[in-house]
């Protein structure tokens, strides 16, 4: 039975961390699953469900085996969304994950890690498997109990100890 090929999650392009004192990127969390939030913090969406969705995968999964990180990636009203604003946003709705700022774009006002993985909006919810690659990425709102699934699929996975 052969196996499918996954693609490795491409670098966060990030300029500043929130919850964290160092940079981070998807290799820091090889050996766990990473659920990383796409948001920005005047999306509805993001703010009544994604958001929610990652402080409750945070807290209901064992961080040892599951890391959650937030990405605002900002492509609209840049001018409100800075990120000082975004530090009270942080403090406000009490969130303790990690959240990086992703790096605005050269040519236009699609930032730079959003452009790397494709992303068509916010939010978007991004899982990566143990070995760093790409296993799922979904715009919009998604059901619990379907995230819940897919982190418990990646983490049932046989874990190896370096990526193909």
């Amino acid at each position: 039975m052969g196996q499918t090929a996954f693609a490795l999650a491409p670098p966060w392009q990030v300029s500043q961390w929130f919850n964290s004192e160092r940079a981070l990127s998807p290799a820091d969390f090889r050996g766990r699953v990473i659920a990383m939030h796409a948001f920005q913090m005047l999306c509805p969406g993001c703010v009544q469900l994604g958001l929610p969705q990652a402080s409750r995968i945070a807290r209901l999964f064992d961080p040892a085996h599951v890391a959650v990180v937030g990405l605002h990636t900002v492509f609209e009203h840049h001018q409100a969304m800075t990120p000082v604003a975004l530090e009270a946003f942080i403090h406000e709705y009490q969130l303790t994950f990690p959240i990086g700022v992703d790096t605005p774009g050269e040519s236009g006002p699609i930032p730079r890690t959003m452009v790397a993985y494709g992303m068509q909006g916010t939010p978007t919810l991004v899982l990566i498997d143990r070995q760093g690659r790409l296993r799922k990425q979904s715009f919009g709102a998604e059901d619990d109990m379907r995230v819940g699934s897919d982190i418990a699929f990646l983490l049932a996975e046989p874990e190896r100890s370096a990526a193909p």
